[in-house]
């Protein structure tokens, strides 16, 4: 059996696709997906969308988010 220092040497010598799958993977045998619930969240995100692109909800540029929060915090 392969040791680990080995498995993540051979691993981090790869492609970065490859790895960029492998981690998708291991993530997902951590926290399973279902199908059902990968749904629902596509369908709030079109919806999201969609309240963005009517004007139903306002964004707030990124730089203002932050900049509030570092005045908030004294950062």
């Amino acid at each position: 059996m392969i040791k680990t220092d080995e498995l993540i040497s051979e691993a981090i010598s790869l492609p970065a696709d490859i790895r960029a799958l492998i981690v998708n993977k291991l993530l997902e045998s951590l926290n399973p997906t279902t199908k059902e619930i990968d749904e629902i969240w596509a369908v709030e995100a079109e919806n999201r969308v969609e309240d963005i692109r009517t004007g139903k909800v306002k964004t707030i540029p990124g730089e203002e988010v932050f900049k509030e929060i570092r005045d908030k915090y004294n950062l």
